[in-house]
């Protein structure tokens, strides 16, 4: 589908759960991500967005910087930082606080590595990711605003298409701000029944906090796989808005 907004990404949530929502798969016997990669590439996005202790796996791998960054006691500006615009794909990497090293890290598998940050993040960390070859961008001051930050992804990488691979809370916070326009979702033919295990979408709030009433999914696909998993598609509108 091409993207239909002006100003920033069309944005796919895809995601694997169990029959009743939750998205801890390795406790589970069936294969949860037999067809996820495989889909994931047949979706076509020109980047894809991770939060914080997904991307920890990545950051962790990384080589350190050859060495420290020079602080010249000047601080550093709460400004944008390109370091690739031609890149064939983006890495999205929230990471509020600036928790994660980078070191000389700057690609995932060719990806380059864009890091969301708000302002509240120390200038050793900036410092360190221009030293790194990362690029970044600021939205909010202390909390993500998703809203501010996709329209950035577009405006500054020419992003179009955006996976949206995180876990509940930032899928929950995507979709309050208005920002998911289809959920992919490989429905795992297991049953996790813990309670307060992860879902596909978590909201911190209250019961009138429900997006129940105030998003529309519209079915776009079923799927049935070979092994018992359905793939499924939807697309989604704020009530009172065309699909």
């Amino acid at each position: 589908m091409d993207n239909p907004h002006p100003d920033r990404p069309y944005v796919l949530c895809h995601m694997t759960s169990s029959v009743d929502g939750r998205i801890k798969v390795r406790r589970w016997l069936a294969d949860a991500d037999r067809h996820y990669e495989r889909i994931h590439a047949e979706l076509g996005g020109d980047a894809w967005m991770c939060g914080r202790i997904t991307m920890q796996g990545y950051a962790d791998s990384a080589d350190p910087l050859p060495q420290a960054p020079a602080d010249d006691g000047v601080p550093v500006l709460r400004e944008d930082h390109v370091a690739t615009r031609d890149a064939k794909g983006y890495a999205i990497a929230l990471d509020a606080r600036g928790r994660l090293d980078w070191g000389a890290r700057n690609d995932i598998t060719g990806d380059h590595v864009v890091v969301v940050l708000t302002e509240s993040v120390p200038d050793e960390h900036l410092r360190a990711l221009k030293a790194g070859g990362q690029s970044y961008l600021f939205a909010g001051e202390r909390d993500v605003d998703f809203a501010l930050a996709v329209r950035k992804l577009k405006a500054l990488f020419g992003i179009e298409r955006l996976l949206v691979e995180g876990g509940g809370h930032i899928n929950g916070s995507m979709l309050q701000a208005g920002v998911i326009d289809e959920l992919s979702l490989l429905l795992a033919p297991a049953v996790d029944g813990v309670s307060g295990t992860p879902a596909v979408f978590d909201f911190r709030g209250e019961e009138s906090d429900s997006m129940g009433k105030r998003r529309k999914l519209d079915l776009q696909s079923c799927e049935p796989l070979d092994d018992g998993t359905v793939w499924l598609r939807y697309r989604i509108t704020p009530v009172g808005e065309e699909a």
